[in-house]
């Protein structure tokens, strides 16, 4: 028989071992744990409030719900990838809208002018946040906290902190509430700017996967100093990423107009954080380096379904928003326990 110690050793080695392994699997496949949290939502909000909760019209309108942070989320993750963070993401989104808006409305510019020229705001605005990260070396944490109260304030002086209505965006052309439309699809009704969030994911995935710029994404995030010595220009990823971004939080500004129909200086004053919350709990590391754009999208869907399964079971937004936020101490605390794998 053997000794007692010897068994004992035994028992902590093995699941010292299993434990590496649970940590290993977690680490090579990010979105391993937001696909079990949102299986796992889906089942228990099943049981929960029944059939209400797999109608087709329930389903296509989480999808909806989500299509502004799901959008503004795909952004936040490639500059977190970088091992970066964006605190104005929100603030870029609305002043891109105030700028479409009033191009349209009160300047009487073509919609598909004043379109392009809030894309293009977003994507100077992405500039300027990308040019203080790499060319001042400023901490993104602080860089956009200044670029958020900036952004902020140039949407309310633009803005005169006026809302344009639909009827004057409709008197000046459809395009810019085009993206809420809706589309049947197999019984349930989708906006085409949820359809656009959709098509953006599968985009980004292909641009991360397949191509050398997505492989230097992750690369910088990973260990920038060594991407330097691999030859990877680091600056010019990280500008061109900050860019991208800011050009997504635009798209994300008309995504905004057709799902609210209206222009307002006040709206998305959540959406810094919110995005940053769909990021975090679809497995994206805060540390750069690891996630997905897929994950991502899980992390947007499974909030939504937390508030939409919450508010069918008749649960207070106050608590609502409380289940939110222990999500993300969640996800925060599981991303930390998967690191340690390489420690």
């Amino acid at each position: 028989m053997p000794p007692e110690e010897d068994v004992v050793a035994f028992s902590d080695s093995s699941d010292h071992s299993l434990r590496q392994r649970t940590q290993q699997f977690f680490h090579n496949y990010s979105v391993a744990v937001p696909a079990i949290v949102l299986a796992g939502a889906i089942i228990c909000f099943a049981l929960i409030v029944g059939g209400r909760f797999f109608d087709p019209f329930n389903l296509s309108l989480i999808i909806q719900q989500v299509s502004i942070i799901g959008t503004l989320a795909l952004g936040q993750t490639l500059i977190i990838l970088t091992m970066g963070i964006d605190l104005s993401v929100g603030a870029i989104m609305i002043l891109s809208s105030v700028f479409m808006g009033r191009m349209a409305v009160d300047y009487g510019l073509p919609p598909v002018i004043a379109l392009l020229i809030g894309l293009a705001v977003g994507a100077g605005c992405g500039a300027v946040n990308g040019t203080l990260v790499t060319r001042f070396r400023l901490p993104p944490f602080i860089a956009t906290l200044g670029a958020w109260n900036v952004f902020a304030a140039l949407t309310l002086w633009f803005s005169g902190a006026q809302t344009i209505q639909a009827q004057a965006l409709s008197s000046a052309g459809a395009l810019l509430l085009w993206t809420g439309n809706t589309v049947g699809v197999f019984g349930a009704r989708f906006s085409y700017g949820s359809l656009m969030m959709l098509a953006l994911v599968v985009l980004l995935w292909y641009v991360l996967r397949w191509t050398a710029w997505g492989r230097h994404v992750y690369a910088t995030g990973d260990d920038r100093q060594a991407a330097d010595l691999a030859g990877i220009r680091t600056g010019r990823v990280l500008l061109s990423v900050y860019i991208v971004a800011g050009l997504i939080c635009a798209i994300t500004a008309w995504i905004l107009i057709g799902r609210i129909g209206s222009v307002s200086p006040q709206a998305g004053f959540m959406a810094n954080l919110n995005s940053i919350t769909a990021v975090v709990i679809g497995g994206t590391s805060l540390f750069g380096g690891r996630g997905s754009i897929y994950g991502t999208l899980m992390g947007a869907v499974i909030v939504g379904v937390f508030r939409n399964g919450l508010s069918l079971a008749g649960v207070e937004v106050l608590w609502q928003q409380f289940a939110v936020g222990l999500l993300v101490i969640v996800a925060v605390a599981i991303d930390q326990w998967i690191r340690k794998v390489s420690v």
